[in-house]
């Protein structure tokens, strides 16, 4: 078990705390606004802003305030120019970091990354110091009470999904960036219920953790996804569902 699709189901319960908050509407608009910078408008050609869109919509997140995120990226409406930054580093244990940013200020947010690193047991580190440990692909957590492994698989891999997983109460299924949006769709056809979807940064190998390690990098984990320049975080650990269950 690698901890990455349970990780994902706190993700999840959070973000919907979040949304009260409007911490994740803020966090959407930012990637609406640089995706449709870098891409254009049209969601139609422009997988990254369409994938926002989408994410969006399921957050509940008014349409005014999609189409005001889109028409800043686009320059129709003035608003702040986001840079997209990764950062790597290392957490408790030896386990692996990737962070992408979306700023208006690299020194600052650097600053303040590798502050958040260093006060809960990491390190930030150059580029593509890890980055090689991890792979970009489509990925999807489904709750095993959702379906059963057979028609759940036969669903991905017959809309283009490259491999399915167990890991506990889930399934991940994994796809390449291309295939996303179709699986995607297959899936919602099939009305099975999504926990977490996304472009993701998977790891290729996995670090165990355990005890305060394992407490002090999901700490670390969730520091780094309150900071508001952060748009996701990604790492290698693996941790038992003790763990994981405790810090939830």
């Amino acid at each position: 078990m690698s901890g990455h699709s349970k990780w994902h189901s706190i993700k999840h319960k959070k973000a919907a705390a979040d949304s009260k908050r409007g911490r994740i509407f803020t966090r959407l608009i930012k990637e609406m606004t640089a995706a449709a910078r870098m891409g254009g408008g049209d969601p139609d050609a422009n997988p990254r802003l369409r994938l926002a869109i989408a994410t969006a919509k399921a957050s509940n997140m008014p349409a005014e305030n999609i189409k005001r995120a889109v028409m800043r990226g686009t320059g129709e409406l003035p608003g702040i120019s986001y840079e997209d930054v990764n950062y790597e580093g290392y957490g408790p244990g030896g386990a692996a970091i990737f962070v992408h940013v979306l700023t208006d200020n690299r020194n600052r947010t650097v600053a303040e990354i590798r502050h958040i690193l260093s006060k809960n047991g990491g390190n930030l580190g150059e580029t593509g110091c890890v980055g090689w440990m991890f792979e970009r692909k489509g990925y999807f957590v489904i709750e095993k009470a959702a379906a059963s492994e057979d028609s759940l698989m036969e669903i991905a891999l017959g809309a283009g999904a490259d491999d399915m997983r167990e890991d506990g109460e889930n399934f991940e299924i994994f796809t390449s960036p291309e295939n996303f949006d179709a699986v995607k769709s297959a899936l919602e056809a099939a009305k099975i219920h999504i926990v977490a979807s996304e472009i993701s940064m998977v790891p290729q190998n996995y670090v165990k953790l355990e005890g305060k390690s394992a407490q002090t990098m999901l700490k670390l984990m969730e520091a780094l996804e309150d900071h508001e320049d952060v748009q996701n975080v990604w790492s290698n650990f693996d941790i038992d569902e003790a763990d994981l269950q405790a810090a939830s």
